[in-house]
């Protein structure tokens, strides 16, 4: 809208989903989660990556998780600040990311789930 960028990934099976295609698709969601949950002002975009990260790895996918958890938007599709294993730069109240984990199996499958996130404060 007005030259601003939106995105969003949705993954489906077409015809069945595999049990090991299941449990591919619900640690990446529990993996978005985690990302979402640790999405919080102060946070650096290394805590907020990890934070999802740790799902994986603890599901037996961490190899298969190449690319960094998610990047802000605007103008430019991928902007700063980014969650990823290298970014730290803190997040501030206002700031919108892209939260996608994704498990890419080689010859076999890939699954990504991809939502914005709005840093608005939390109430306590």
């Amino acid at each position: 809208m007005n030259g601003y960028n939106s995105d969003m990934t949705r993954t489906f099976a077409v015809g069945y989903a595999t049990d090991k295609m299941r449990l591919v698709y619900q640690t990446v969601l529990d993996a978005q989660s985690a990302g979402i949950e640790a999405f919080a002002e102060g946070k650096t975009g290394i805590e907020v990556d990890c934070a999802a990260r740790e799902v994986i790895e603890k599901a037996g996918f961490g190899p298969y998780f190449g690319h960094g958890l998610g990047h802000s938007l605007g103008l430019e599709i991928h902007e700063n600040p980014r969650a990823n294993r290298t970014y730290e730069g803190r997040f501030r109240q206002g700031h919108v990311i892209t939260v996608e984990p994704g498990i890419y199996i080689p010859g076999e499958f890939g699954v990504r789930i991809e939502d914005m996130v709005y840093l608005s404060l939390r109430e306590r």
